[in-house]
C-alpha cells in the first residue's frame, strides 16, 4: 500500500446548507479515521455539494485530472454511491482502473478487490445506484402528476402566491398577489411597455424569491404566465387549478393581444413609425405606410391594389394630433367617471338575481366541453391524435372551461356581465388621461384598437367607428346618469360628428 496515494472525496447531493455541511463533515471524519486505520496515504481532500445524477461535477472533474496527471493513483470515497449516479461518470473510474491510472478504491462499506469479479461487482453497484435516482426522479414526477390532477401546484409557488403547508397548494399573497394584478391591468391598457411595468413593479417593491427587483425578462414570464387565470401549464399542457385565480381570462387574452402587437412592433426595421398597421385607405382598403423625409413622417396609402386617388401625404404631427382628439373623446372626466362607476354598482346589486339563466347556460357549455376532454382522451388513447395534436386541443379546451368557471364565479357573486363590461371599459377610459399625459405615440393605436375600429385614412383626416360597447357606455351619461343630475356646466360637450354621437 505504500506506493498508492489516495485522494479523499466526500459528496452530499441535499439542497439544504445545513444538511451538506453536516453530511459532509460526518463524511470527512470516519473517512479520515479510516484511513489512520488502514495506513492510507491522503494527498488532497475533495468535497462537493451536488448530484450525481447527471455528469458534469466540477470538482469531480478536477479529481479525475488529478488523477490523470499521476498526482494519486486512488480514491477514498465513503459508498461507489458517492463517485457517481450516472453511467458516464461510472464508466470513466472502471475505465480509469482498467488502463491502470486508477490503482485503488476504497470504502468503508462496500469491498472492491481489483479482478474481473471486483468490477463487476463496483459496475453493479453503480447500475444500483442509478437505478435508485431512476425510480426516485419517477416517483417524484408521478406525484408531481397526481397533483396536477388534483388541480394542486406542484413546485414554489410563483411570484404573487404563497406555498399553503396544509392545503399542499397555493394562496394569493396578501402583499404581493395585489401588485400582480395591477400589473396585468396596467400592461392592458397598451399604455406600458414590458420596461415600464418593470419599473412600476419596481417601485411597488415586488421582487422575486430572491429579493431581487424583476428584470424586463421575468416581467414578460409573469405576464404570459396562465397560472395567474387559474391554468397551470405543465409539460405544454393545461391543466384546470383547484386554487384562487388573480386574473379573468378575459384580462389575460387582453395582455397577450398587447404583448403580440408590441412584438410585431419590436421587429421592424430601422425607422419606428408608430400608426404602421393602424390605419388603411378609405377609398382603396389598402395598409397605410410611412416614410421618413427631411427628418419627419409621413403616412401615405401604399397603392397595392390598383388605381386609388388618394395620393396626399399626412405628416406624423398632424395625425398624431388628429388621435390624441380621439382619445380626449373617449377619456372620461375623474368625477363622471366616479358618479358612473357608483351607479353601476347599485344596478349589479338590483340585478343579480337575473343571472341565473345565464349561469345555467354556462354550466351546461362547462359540461359539453368535459364531454369533449373525455372523448379527446379516447381518441389519444386509441392513437387516432398524435401527442402535438391532443395537447394543442386539450390546451383549447381546458382554457375555455377556466373561462366558462369565472363567468360562472362571476355571475353567480357579481350579477350581469354586461354591467362588468361597463365597469371596464368606464376604467379604460379614466386611463386615457394617463396615455395623454404619458405622450407616447406608440400607445395610442393600442388603447384604440379596444375602444373603436375602421380606423381609415381619407385624404388627410382619421374616420373611425367606436365598438358597440364604448357606444352604449358613454350613451349612459345622457340618458340615465348627467341627465338633470348634475350642473349645466358639469353636463359634456357635445360629440363631434362621426364620433360617439352616431
Amino acid at each position: 500500500m505504500t506506493d498508492l496515494k489516495f485522494i479523499l472525496y466526500c459528496r452530499k447531493s441535499s439542497e439544504s446548507e445545513e444538511m451538506q455541511i453536516m453530511s459532509i463533515a460526518a463524511q470527512l471524519t470516519e473517512l479520515k479515521e479510516y484511513a489512520i486505520r488502514e495506513g492510507l496515504e491522503i494527498v488532497a481532500s475533495f468535497e462537493e455539494a451536488k448530484t450525481a445524477k447527471e455528469p458534469g461535477r466540477r470538482v469531480f472533474v478536477e479529481m479525475l485530472e488529478m488523477l490523470e496527471q499521476g498526482k494519486a493513483n486512488g480514491i477514498l470515497a465513503w459508498h461507489p454511491d458517492r463517485l457517481a449516479r450516472n453511467s458516464i461518470d461510472g464508466g470513466r473510474i472502471i475505465h480509469m482502473i482498467d488502463k491502470g491510472i486508477l490503482k485503488g478504491l476504497r470504502f468503508p462499506t462496500f469491498t472492491f478487490e481489483k479482478s474481473p469479479q471486483g468490477l463487476f461487482m463496483l459496475n453493479l453497484a453503480f447500475g444500483q445506484s442509478k437505478l435508485y435516482v431512476d425510480q426516485l426522479s419517477e416517483n417524484v414526477k408521478r406525484g408531481m402528476r397526481h397533483k396536477i390532477r388534483r388541480g394542486e401546484w406542484p413546485s414554489l409557488a410563483p411570484i404573487g402566491y404563497l406555498n399553503n403547508p396544509r392545503t399542499r397548494n397555493i394562496q394569493p399573497d396578501p402583499e404581493k398577489a395585489p401588485i400582480v394584478r395591477k400589473a396585468f391591468e396596467l400592461y392592458a391598457t397598451g399604455v406600458h411597455t414590458l420596461y415600464t411595468i418593470a419599473d412600476e413593479l419596481k417601485r411597488m417593491r415586488l421582487t422575486s424569491h430572491s429579493g431581487k427587483s424583476l428584470a424586463v425578462s421575468s416581467v414578460q414570464v409573469l405576464l404570459q404566465n396562465p397560472i395567474y387565470y387559474g391554468a397551470m401549464r405543465f409539460h405544454g399542457e393545461l391543466h384546470p387549478g383547484s386554487f384562487e385565480p388573480l386574473i379573468s381570462r378575459e384580462l389575460f387574452d387582453k395582455v397577450q393581444a398587447v404583448m403580440k402587437s408590441r412584438a410585431k412592433k419590436q421587429r421592424r426595421r430601422k425607422h419606428q413609425f408608430p400608426f404602421i398597421g393602424f390605419l388603411k385607405c378609405a377609398e382603396c382598403d389598402c395598409a397605410i405606410t410611412a416614410e421618413l423625409q427631411r427628418g419627419h413622417h409621413y403616412y401615405r396609402c401604399t397603392h397595392k391594389r390598383g388605381k386609388c386617388s388618394q395620393r396626399k401625404y399626412l405628416r406624423e404631427e398632424s395625425l398624431l394630433e388628429q388621435v390624441r382628439e380621439i382619445v380626449e373623446q373617449l377619456t372620461l372626466p375623474e368625477e363622471w367617471g366616479e358618479k358612473m362607476l357608483a351607479k353601476l354598482g347599485r344596478e349589479k346589486a338590483e340585478n343579480k338575481s337575473s343571472s341565473r339563466a345565464a349561469v345555467q347556460h354556462l354550466r351546461s357549455e362547462k359540461e359539453n366541453i368535459e364531454k369533449k376532454l373525455e372523448d379527446l382522451l379516447d381518441l389519444r388513447l386509441e392513437g387516432v391524435l398524435g401527442t402535438d395534436e391532443y395537447v394543442s386541443k386539450k390546451n383549447k379546451l381546458i382554457s375555455r372551461k377556466v373561462e366558462i368557471e369565472q363567468k360562472i364565479a362571476k355571475a353567480e357573486t357579481e350579477g350581469d356581465p354586461t354591467l362588468e363590461s361597463a365597469r371596464n371599459i368606464i376604467l379604460r377610459s379614466l386611463e386615457g388621461k394617463k396615455l395623454l399625459d404619458a405622450n407616447e405615440p406608440e400607445a395610442f393605436p393600442l388603447f384604440l384598437r379596444n375602444a373603436g375600429s375602421n380606423f381609415l385614412l381619407q385624404g388627410r383626416s382619421v374616420q373611425w367607428q367606436p365598438k358597440n360597447g364604448w357606444r352604449a357606455v358613454f350613451a349612459r351619461p345622457y340618458c340615465a346618469i348627467w341627465s338633470g343630475r348634475l350642473d349645466s356646466n358639469q353636463r359634456p360637450p357635445a360629440p363631434k360628428a362621426g364620433t360617439l354621437a352616431n
